[in-house]
């Protein structure tokens, strides 16, 4: 009898802590780079269908974007836009659409990673009408969400009139962090209840100056607001708009790289990062339109932090090819922050435009699409080793990764990834450094050029050369 009791009393408190697990498992959505463009309309020519009036070539029906044939120009535009053009509305909506239907009333936030203009729209239009624009934007979320708060970012393809922003967003933003949004463009949001923190930056800040005294006053800030979080033994996620580091799609040595930040303020962020990564439990940005990460790196070479850099809603991508709209819907620990997972979706454009209905499916989910229990910077950090080791199972990993990037949608056979191709994604996804960037693919161009071998040789003797390369740090970091 008695031990009939130890064993149910055993089997309740089993039970009370996976319910207890259960209870901290949230959501949250990212969204990203919607660039509206209120002037596509579905039956006018495709010259005056899209924000950049030189384009026209990219239908959806061509996933090559750009690089594809000159089309009539009495054709009608698709209903949910072009692989060429900046979002319609009905591609907006379909979205939130989906994100409500999908996972609506069970979501903690929603993070906006900014851009919310199309990029024709900042240049060419008056200030109110891209101030409607955002409010057509804001409205729809706020249905969308009803209780739930969206976290906006700034970024570069956005209104610069900030007190406008922060009268329009304090549906979602309490009265302290409307000041600190209307005077420099980020914030924080403190949760009471958790151990959770959310930062917010302004990341068009980073293309100033070193001696700009916006940019400085948001660093003075941010280093103030982590080391509160950290004496607390709080935990946060920082969000922006533009990620540190370069372009992993901008290939080669020869093309002028993408920097996001000024190399000062990209030092700056990094020795924050690492300074604080037991604090630093996310980071989240868009920008880019595609699907990537960054891992980065204490002084010693291990892993300290991550960065997820979403998709974007809208399918058009400037020089560098389209990608299908996607949204991004985040798995994790309500308290601590620990994300566990994701799962992307995404729209066929070319199938949604032939069947003129809105399909938002699962593209993948990450920890079965790359064989991790969980994201962290170490997990983070062997997947990205995957993509250049030898063998077959490297190259599955990193043309999983490919395709994923911008998000199924095919590259020209002009653009097929070569060696050079992957080493540049490898090295903008773990040197952010812009320094250590350069000399990453220096050293490829360099061995290329010595030497004409094969490609699993060449594989073999990169991961041999980034070995030395995390040797060599090991040893100076040491003496």
């Amino acid at each position: 009898m008695k031990m009939w009791w130890i064993s149910y009393f055993g089997l309740f408190l089993l039970v009370g802590a996976r319910r207890e697990d259960y209870d901290r498992i949230g959501y949250f959505w990212q969204i990203t780079d919607i660039h509206y463009d209120p002037q596509y309309t579905v039956h006018s020519d495709y010259k005056r269908g899209c924000w950049r009036h030189e384009n026209n070539g990219g239908s959806s029906s061509n996933r090559n974007g750009n690089k594809g044939q000159r089309r009539p120009t009495n054709e009608n535009l698709g209903k949910y836009g072009e692989y060429n053009c900046d979002s319609t509305w009905e591609l907006i909506e379909s979205a939130a659409k989906f994100m409500k239907s999908r996972q609506g009333d069970n979501v903690e936030f929603v993070l906006w990673t900014g851009d919310g203009l199309s990029h024709f729209a900042t240049k060419h239009l008056s200030e109110s009408h891209q101030l409607e624009m955002v409010q057509a934007i804001t409205d729809l979320l706020g249905k969308t969400f009803p209780v739930q708060f969206v976290f906006p970012a700034l970024g570069h393809d956005d209104p610069p009139f900030k007190k406008h922003l922060g009268r329009m967003w304090s549906r979602w933003l309490p009265t302290d962090s409307i000041k600190n949004f209307e005077t420099g463009g980020y914030y924080i949001i403190e949760r009471k209840l958790r151990k959770l923190q959310i930062i917010v930056l302004n990341t068009d800040l980073m293309r100033r100056s070193e001696a700009d005294e916006d940019a400085n006053r948001q660093w003075r800030w941010l280093d103030k607001v982590l080391y509160k979080f950290e004496r607390n033994k709080e935990t946060a996620y920082l969000v922006g708009h533009v990620a540190p580091g370069h372009d992993e799609r901008q290939s080669g040595l020869f093309q002028p790289a993408h920097k996001a930040y000024l190399n000062h303020h990209n030092q700056k962020y990094l020795d924050l990062v690492r300074n604080y990564s037991s604090t630093i439990v996310g980071q989240f940005f868009g920008h880019l339109h595609s699907d990537t990460f960054r891992v980065v790196y204490h002084k010693d070479g291990s892993p300290a932090s991550w960065a997820m850099i979403a998709p974007s809603i809208t399918p058009k991508r400037n020089h560098l090819g389209p990608n299908n709209p996607a949204l991004r819907l985040y798995k994790f620990n309500r308290d601590t922050g620990q994300v566990y997972d994701y799962t992307q979706y995404y729209m066929d454009l070319s199938q949604a435009n032939s069947h003129s209905k809105a399909e938002w499916t699962v593209e993948y989910n990450f920890t079965s699409y790359y064989g991790f229990s969980e994201i962290t910077s170490e997990n983070l950090h062997h997947l990205a080793r995957k993509f250049i080791n030898t063998g077959q199972e490297v190259s599955n990993f990193f043309e999983r990764y490919h395709l994923a990037n911008t998000v199924k949608v095919p590259p020209h056979p002009r653009d097929n990834c070569d060696l050079s191709c992957v080493h540049n994604h490898y090295c903008a996804i773990t040197q952010i450094d812009i320094i250590d960037f350069e000399e990453c693919l220096k050293r490829t161009a360099h061995l290329r050029s010595a030497c004409h071998i094969s490609f699993p040789s060449m594989r073999f003797i990169l991961v041999f050369v980034l070995m030395c390369s995390v040797l060599r740090e090991c040893l100076s970091s040491a003496t």
